[in-house]
């Protein structure tokens, strides 16, 4: 069987050397972009799916003020910042309201069920049953948009095309 592993340093540096072009690197803000948008716009469309209503009265639950008006809110958040990301259209602007709703959700929601988002609690007629998730993937989603404040939106997004113009 032969050995996989480089015999070497530079051997391991130049059979990857494509990796880490500057060429390859511009690009690597767009798979953020689509995770962090469409994931953002999936939230806002669940919400308006059940009724800004029945969001608004779990808001009212955990004692938030203006339930009402914090429900819808956070669907307009969710869904025009996200298309905004999607298409890397004024970033640094949109991911500040989105960061608070990321905050807000980690100390008002997530915080007491821990870091990991996935609690497999059982399997039951072949299903997969899990408990509530904690703060991991709010911070996955912040640590993305950091990423695009300070890296930039990269190729094909409008931020690009207004920085050129």
């Amino acid at each position: 069987m032969k050995d996989l592993r480089p015999s070497s340093e530079g051997e391991s540096s130049s059979r990857f050397a494509f990796l880490k072009g500057p060429l390859l690197a511009r690009w690597a803000p767009i798979p953020l972009r689509l995770i962090v948008g469409y994931g953002f716009m999936e939230h806002g469309f669940a919400k308006l799916a059940k009724g800004p209503e029945n969001f608004a009265a779990i808001l009212h639950a955990l004692s938030v003020p203006a339930p009402h008006f914090m429900a819808w809110l956070t669907v307009l958040t969710e869904l025009i910042g996200g298309l905004a990301i999607l298409l890397g259209a004024f970033v640094p602007l949109v991911s500040l309201p989105m960061a608070v709703l990321l905050f807000v959700a980690i100390f008002t929601v997530h915080l007491p069920y821990g870091f990991s988002s996935i609690k497999l609690m059982s399997v039951a007629a072949g299903r997969a049953q899990f408990g509530p998730p904690g703060y991991e993937c709010n911070l996955l989603y912040l640590a993305c948009l950091v990423g695009l404040v300070f890296g930039g939106s990269g190729p094909m997004a409008i931020d690009e095309y207004l920085k050129k113009k």
